[in-house]
């Protein structure tokens, strides 16, 4: 675990810092002039190495970890981050999905945190998606049917349908064949079949459902085998907040690259929800490529690198225990 933490948060938090100052902007745009270190300004006008409510919601859930799996406590801290109390990166919250702050005014009114998340079709946004990651290192030893259902459960904070949480799960599943030490083409095979097993043997869902992953877990629908993700060309991609195309545009960055940065600056550069398709890819692929792999200049303009630092140290010892 020595450095995995390190290396899958500060993944997060600069994937999601190199999208920010280009969060909206069109692939188009970003064919012009693409992202390729920190900068500062742009859509938001933060400074450069500065984090959104990605990385935010990611350090809320990590530090209520550091005191075991506690549903409450992450709810408590996602509302204390909203009221501009911690993990923001200048002490005010500059950007909020609407799902999200839906679900946290829900928590503000005590209501309990898994029925907080919107539970409609129209209710995937990537809100959840995109702050998983450190829930990884508390459920990795267990049987996968509690996986499932840890994960369900704090994407429920707040994204409640079963797509969402899926979603969580099908990262959450990777990340961990990963973390087993398999390069990523065997991480990824493995973790389409134990989820297409576990899809099988558990009626968590319908069909339709199922379907709806089919370019990445590589499911046959109807009579016609469709090609795996990573052999689709950019223009197959999307980058809207919508939750599967976060997960489909971080998969593929990640799949169809060979650093840390290769992988984020594709996901960024990509256009549309920069920041979050840059957190959700930058997780995984630096867990994967490790902390040494990502360059030492952005490290270094992080925002808030020492608070950051401590909190995975913290959750390092915790998890040590």
């Amino acid at each position: 675990m020595e450095n995995i933490v390190k290396a899958g948060i500060f993944g997060v938090c600069i994937g999601d810092a190199l999208g920010v100052p280009v969060e909206f902007r069109s692939r188009e745009q970003l064919k012009r002039s693409p992202v390729t270190k920190m900068r500062a300004l742009g859509t938001h006008r933060q400074p450069a190495g500065t984090w959104s409510d990605d990385s935010s919601l990611a350090l809320c859930l990590a530090e209520s970890l550091c005191q075991g799996y506690d549903l409450e406590d992450t709810a408590l801290k996602f509302l204390q981050w909203y009221n501009a109390e911690i993990w923001t990166p200048h002490g005010r919250v500059f950007d909020i999905g609407i799902a999200t702050s839906q679900a946290i005014h829900r928590i503000s009114k005590g209501t309990s945190p898994t029925l907080c998340g919107g539970t409609s079709e129209f209710d995937n946004g990537n809100g959840s998606l995109m702050r998983v990651l450190p829930l990884l290192f508390y459920i990795k030893d267990f049987p996968i049917e509690k996986r499932f259902e840890i994960t369900k459960d704090v994407s429920s904070i707040t994204h409640g349908h079963i797509r969402s949480a899926l979603a969580c799960f099908i990262y959450l599943e990777l990340a961990l064949e990963i973390l087993t030490g398999k390069d990523k083409w065997d991480a990824y095979k493995t973790m389409q079949e134990k989820v297409r097993n576990f899809l099988d043997q558990n009626p968590i869902c319908s069909q339709n459902e199922m379907d709806k992953f089919h370019r990445i877990l590589e499911l046959k629908v109807g009579e016609y085998d469709l090609a795996p993700l990573h052999t689709l060309q950019e223009e197959e991609i999307s980058s809207s907040g919508y939750v599967l195309h976060s997960l489909e545009a971080s998969l593929w960055c990640f799949l169809n690259s060979e650093s840390y940065s290769e992988a984020v600056l594709k996901a960024v550069n990509l256009g549309e929800d920069t920041d979050t398709t840059g957190a959700i890819t930058g997780g995984i692929a630096g867990i994967y490529y490790g902390f040494e792999n990502i360059p030492e200049e952005w490290v270094a303009e992080l925002v808030r690198k020492e608070d950051i630092e401590n909190l995975c140290i913290k959750l390092e010892n915790k998890l040590k225990k």
